[in-house]
């Protein structure tokens, strides 16, 4: 196996490398760039292909383990495996080269690393870089003066940058910042959404002249509230009031109750929140109003699957030097 090395602010380690193909996800600044969709639009993608495909993440706090009810303890990790059961493996836990490895001699030869940009520990095919339009470099402060985990100049690192929630493509301002540091292919990706689902079950979609003509209370609990509640409008939602949690929130009875009540006297008629939330709503009763969570995807161009191939030939031409 061969092994490089990185210095790094916690010293220095050795990058170890799964036999196989990763392809990593990941950002510059902490909160939601839309890294979930693009693991899932990768992953599906490559199971499609007929490839023996796998996501590694570390899970919320970095706990494969499930409640005493045998839920996952991430609700990420729980949407994970919702939306791609049967087609693609999952390794949950922070060690993410021990689970690859166990995956391998499972069969898996592709893997998705999610949320992977800072984990240098693990050596990599491509890397691709989330970059939200809406805050795109954090205020320009690394954390915690900012929302950076690490300076701009980290993107010379990037095979691909894509540019997520812009109104317009292209948006010379942010291209303009990431020019400074790589000459990486940029790309631009929307929110695009699938479905409304009955939740808990998620097994009844809403018609869409149905969820166009009610009114909602819509709520979340994830890293970039301001994009979801943004997203509803556009898609033509009429939302009659919004509140948001910290994300990963797991809610309690009380406020699932105060929710219904804002709803009920805002003249909702349904409670809307994002299929990040359900995993965190398992536990308590929904008895007043119906709920409902919206399914999303990922919208890319099509020339992205290939010049994503290109990132991986590029990068595995350099290391066989």
């Amino acid at each position: 196996m061969r092994l490089r090395f990185w210095c790094y602010a916690r010293g220095v380690f050795k990058t170890r490398r799964l036999a196989g193909t990763v392809v990593s996800v990941g950002n510059l600044t902490v909160g939601g760039t839309g890294k979930t969709p693009m693991v899932l639009w990768i992953a599906n993608r490559f199971a499609e292909e007929g490839k023996q495909t796998a996501i590694l993440t570390r899970g919320y706090r970095g706990t494969a383990d499930a409640t005493e009810q045998g839920l996952p303890q991430s609700d990420e990790v729980a949407l994970l495996r919702e939306r791609v059961a049967g087609k693609v493996k999952i390794g949950v836990g922070s060690d993410r080269f021990k689970n690859g490895e166990v995956l391998a001699r499972h069969g898996a030869e592709w893997f998705v690393l999610d949320d992977g940009f800072q984990h240098l520990k693990l050596s990599r095919d491509a890397d691709i870089v989330l970059v939200d339009a809406t805050d795109p470099f954090g205020g320009g402060m690394v954390l915690p003066a900012g929302r950076l985990r690490e300076p701009a100049s980290a993107l010379r690192r990037a095979d691909i940058v894509v540019i997520t929630r812009s109104v317009q493509a292209p948006s010379p301002a942010i291209e303009a910042v990431i020019r400074r540091h790589t000459q990486s292919p940029i790309f631009y990706a929307s929110t695009q959404l699938e479905s409304v689902l009955r939740v808990p079950q998620l097994a009844v979609a809403l018609p869409p002249p149905d969820w166009r003509d009610a009114k909602f209370m819509a709520f979340c609990a994830i890293g970039n509230p301001a994009a979801y509640f943004d997203d509803l409008h556009k898609w033509g939602f009429q939302v009659a009031a919004e509140r948001s949690f910290p994300d990963h929130h797991v809610y309690t009875e009380r406020e699932i109750s105060d929710l219904e009540h804002t709803a009920a006297i805002s003249g909702a008629d349904a409670l809307l929140c994002t299929e990040k939330d359900v995993w965190n709503l398992r536990q308590v009763p929904l008895v007043r109003m119906p709920f409902y969570c919206c399914r999303i995807s990922m919208q890319l161009p099509e020339d992205f699957r290939s010049a994503l191939d290109q990132a991986i030939h590029r990068r595995k031409s350099r290391e066989t030097r």
